[in-house]
């Protein structure tokens, strides 16, 4: 029996979670275990990470052309995060919705807070433990600077303190353990009687 996939239209799913806590780990392992979910590739105005590909991780374009992008409304969401765009492509998620696979948007907490309430998806925060392990796994990453890194860990906790909007909550203390519940969380969704 499939326990995920087979509709007409696809569901989405967005996903929160301050950096470090796991969020794309986690969205690369539903991806890899089921093809009827694809992750939303956002686009950016920052610099590639050295191990970040282009059209993989994110779409990396300049500022002034995510600003067009904006005029246009090409973005269903986006958010500016310590100097940077980020946003969502409207037609990406609505086109693979239609073809049934269920989109996994990976925003921050300013995005998700722009689709509550005016767009149909289930919300889900990935939090780490603490945040002195996510300060562990920023160092662990060694991709950003000390002062980066305490930057974050300030967004990170004011990104925690709205957990109680999403609908669900996952705790990545356990990669194993958290994959499960956002998996039962996917399977329960598709499953529920709207």
């Amino acid at each position: 029996m499939q326990v995920l996939g087979g509709y007409e239209r696809g569901l989405a799913f967005v996903l929160s979670g301050p950096s470090g806590a796991g969020k794309t780990t986690l969205v690369d392992m539903l991806c890899k275990e089921f093809d009827c979910i694809e992750r939303s590739i956002s686009f950016t105005t920052r610099a590639p990470r050295a191990s970040e590909r282009e059209g993989i991780d994110y779409n990396f374009i300049t500022k002034e052309e995510f600003e067009e992008k904006i005029e246009k409304g090409d973005f269903l969401e986006y958010a500016k995060v310590f100097d940077h765009y980020y946003g969502t492509s409207k037609s990406f998620v609505e086109a693979q919705k239609d073809k049934g696979k269920h989109v996994i948007l990976v925003i921050d907490t300013q995005g998700a807070m722009q689709l509550m309430g005016s767009y149909d998806a289930s919300f889900v925060f990935v939090s780490p433990p603490s945040i002195e392990i996510l300060r562990m796994r920023m160092l662990l990453r060694n991709s950003e600077t000390e002062t980066t890194i305490e930057q974050r860990l300030s967004w990170a906790k004011k990104e925690m303190e709205l957990s109680f909007r999403y609908d669900y909550l996952v705790l990545n203390q356990d990669l194993k353990d958290a994959y499960q519940v956002l998996k039962s969380i996917l399977i329960a969704e598709e499953h529920k009687i709207r």
